[in-house]
């Protein structure tokens, strides 16, 4: 394939999201937001000095980073179209 061959591809979900800073700004996003969340969820069970449930926990982590991830990629496309 030359390098011609790619002009006017749009680069794959993955490239995008492991490109310029997504993945950071993505985990950074979910450790601060995911934190509060297991916080206001699970507060009152770990200081009932009870165990948490770890899928909720985990759960409050995952679903942040996703989000962030799917905004940037989908601005990244939508410029790239333009």
């Amino acid at each position: 394939m030359t390098q011609g061959d790619d002009r006017g591809r749009l680069p794959g979900l993955f490239e995008l999201a492991t490109s310029d800073g997504v993945l950071k700004r993505s985990l950074l996003t979910s450790l601060v937001v995911g934190t509060v969340l297991s916080a206001i969820n699970q507060g009152d069970v770990v200081l009932a000095g009870e165990a948490p449930n770890l899928v909720k926990i985990g759960l409050n982590y995952l679903v942040p980073f996703c989000v962030v991830t799917y905004g940037c990629v989908s601005a990244r496309r939508a410029a790239l179209r333009r």
